[in-house]
């Protein structure tokens, strides 16, 4: 018999999403959070996406994911360059999109078990 863990029943997935909402099976949040498997920070306060730097992602960084999906808001909105440098020297991939769609891939790769962390930006 082959036993296999169901996502869905994982508390840090995203259920839905709205311009300024995100609902985890946990409860609705209107605030930005960062979001992984074993994590959950509901007080995240980024700067704008432009003023983004390391030190904001000091909890994402204890982790060390394959990747990081950056939701900026309902638009794509890029950070510092500096940022992805400081990611890729950390071997993490930085991926910006906005709130929509890194919610939908956050869900994909969690569903692959891959490590992966959402930051979104309410």
């Amino acid at each position: 018999m082959e036993l296999t863990q169901d996502p869905a029943a994982h508390p840090h997935l995203v259920v839905s999403y709205a311009d300024d909402t995100v609902r985890l099976n946990t409860g609705v949040f209107r605030s930005s959070l960062l979001v992984a498997r074993e994590l959950l920070i509901t007080d995240w306060s980024p700067p704008a996406p432009d003023a983004l730097a390391l030190d904001h992602f000091a909890p994402v960084l204890a982790l060390a994911p394959d990747v990081l999906i950056l939701g900026t808001g309902t638009r794509q909105r890029l950070p510092p360059p500096a940022l992805y440098a400081a990611f890729a020297e950390r071997d993490i991939g930085l991926e910006v999109m906005d709130n929509a769609a890194a919610c939908r891939t956050y869900n994909v790769l969690f569903g692959e078990y891959r490590s992966v962390v959402l930051a979104l930006m309410l």
